[in-house]
Formats: C-alpha cells, structure tokens, sequence
C-alpha cells in the first residue's frame, strides 16, 4: 500500500471528531491492478482523487504499509467498518487501509506520526477516539469462508494459472470441465447467480433454494419464507435442510414452525447474513450496537 488514501468519501464522524480532517486532495493515475481486479461492469477512471496519511518521501522513498483487509466481504457483517480505502498497487480498489473489527483498529499505514501530515495526524487520533468507544465489543464474527466475489475474481483467472489444483477449493470438477478454456463463461455463471453462492469447499449455486422459487440466500425476507415452508409437507424437509445450512440452530427447540417464528420475530431487528462468517445468519446480541456508530 502506498502513502495515500483514496478521497472519494470522507463522511464518517472520524474525519470530523474531535478534530477536522482537512485533506490536501491529489490526482493519482489509476493503477493497473485496479483495472484488472475490477469486477464491476463499468470503467474505472483513469485519475483517482488521493490524499496523503503519511509522506515517505521525506525520508528517503516509498515507506510500503499494507491494506488490512480485501474489499470483498469486510463489511458483511456490522462489526466492522472501512473507515479509509488504502491506494494500492497490488490488490483491488476498495482495499481497506484503515478499518474496525469489533473493538480492534486495523491501521495499515506504516509510518509514525511525527512522518505523517497534519490530515493524516490528526485522522489516526479520531480514530483512536473512536475505537475506544467499541471497549468491549469483540468481534462478533471471525473469518470461516471467503466472499462470494471471490468466486467471480477466481473464474476470470482459470485461463491463467495453469496448475488447475489451484481451483480444487473454488470450483467443481464439473464446472472446470463445463467451462474448459471459458473464463468468460465461469464469470458470466456467478454474476448471474450471485445471490445464490455459497461455499461448501468450493463456491456452488444452491440449486434446493432455487427449486422453492427463492431468489437469494441472504435476505431476511428468506429466512421468513424457508420457516413458513415448514408447514408446507412437500417443502418441509428441503427447507429444514436449508435452514440447517443457513443457521447454527439446531436441537428440539428448533423443530417446529412456531418456535423458529417466535424466535425471528424476538430477534429480526438485530439478525444480519455473513459470507465470511460461513454463509450463515447471526444475531447481534442485544445491546452490542449501543454508543457505537453514529
């Protein structure tokens, strides 16, 4: 990761409290690797607006610091948040320079203060100010699986790598042979199911949530249809093996309809889906969320 941070949005209260953050904004060109890695169907622009954390080129060179986290899958899960996108050269754009997790402060940047600017100063003490409020609060979920854009970032590279065991912990031995010598095809086929995706050793379409006319895996609205299915004796059983997929509940307290409906209507306001998590439903414990984002 370079010096910088990418400027496009800066309206989270840790570029406002307690001191302003006042970035002198620069025009970077685009680096190659956000080009390549970009997974959108739009163009990236050729100039990305930039400001300074820290200045290597005061002693001596590039100082490198290292994004925290990737950009897919960081924020899936409302224990974290990206609170600065580090410039980089050698992952996607949305890498996380600066980021929380829980109660933790992920700082990428290298440097010491008496090294940074004055923005760059005076960022890393809100954010400090800003983690001690999350005192307490760990994280309520740790990494079990990867992203499902991981899936799309891997098929656009099966032409290129060509030890094919790369792939075992990504793609079926029927999808590498449907889609021999085809990246654009592989790409094309998570795109259009993405909402489907999940990962169970490699990155598969769930074919049962199709067969019962549901159209995404993560939405509560989902998890609402899968448990009124358990009335219904000709999806009963698909839907339990789902909601046993898609939830950690298991036992006699889960084996009717009405205790899964009490149970989501105690919780629903605080129940959040996570790809990273294992492709599962949690639950936020009741209070976690207070004195925390604003």
């Amino acid at each position: 990761m370079r010096d910088a941070a990418h400027g496009e949005s800066l309206d989270h209260e840790v570029y406002r409290t307690p001191y302003v953050v006042e970035p002198e904004y620069e025009q970077w060109d685009t680096p190659g690797n956000y080009h390549d890695r970009h997974l959108g169907p739009d163009k990236l622009p050729e100039k990305m607006k930039v400001w300074l954390v820290q200045d290597g080129r005061k002693v001596g060179g590039k100082i490198p610091g290292s994004v925290v986290a990737r950009a897919y899958g960081f924020t899936d899960s409302p224990d974290a948040e990206a609170l600065a996108l580090g410039f980089n050269t050698g992952k996607e754009y949305g890498a996380v320079g600066v980021g929380r997790h829980g109660n933790f402060l992920q700082w990428g940047y290298s440097l010491p203060p008496s090294q940074m600017t004055e923005a760059g100063r005076k960022f890393f003490l809100n954010c400090v100010c800003y983690i001690h409020r999350f005192d307490g609060k760990t994280p309520l979920v740790f990494r079990n699986s990867s992203h499902r854009l991981n899936a799309i970032r891997l098929a656009r590279l099966i032409n290129e790598i060509e030890d094919k065991k790369f792939f075992s912990h990504s793609f079926s031995d029927e999808l590498m042979v449907k889609y021999e010598g085809d990246p654009e095809g592989l790409t094309e086929y998570y795109r259009d199911n993405l909402e489907l995706v999940y990962r169970d050793r490699v990155y598969i379409v769930d074919a049962e949530l199709r067969s019962l006319g549901l159209d995404s895996n993560r939405t509560l609205s989902t998890l609402e249809q899968l448990i009124d299915l358990l009335d219904d004796r000709s999806h009963a059983k698909t839907a339990r093996q789902l909601l046993a997929r898609y939830t950690d509940f298991r036992g006699e307290q889960f084996e009717s309809a009405d205790t899964w409906r009490s149970w989501l209507e105690k919780n629903k306001d605080r129940i959040f889906f996570s790809d990273v998590g294992g492709y599962k439903f949690f639950v936020v414990p009741e209070g976690y969320l207070d004195s925390g984002r604003r």
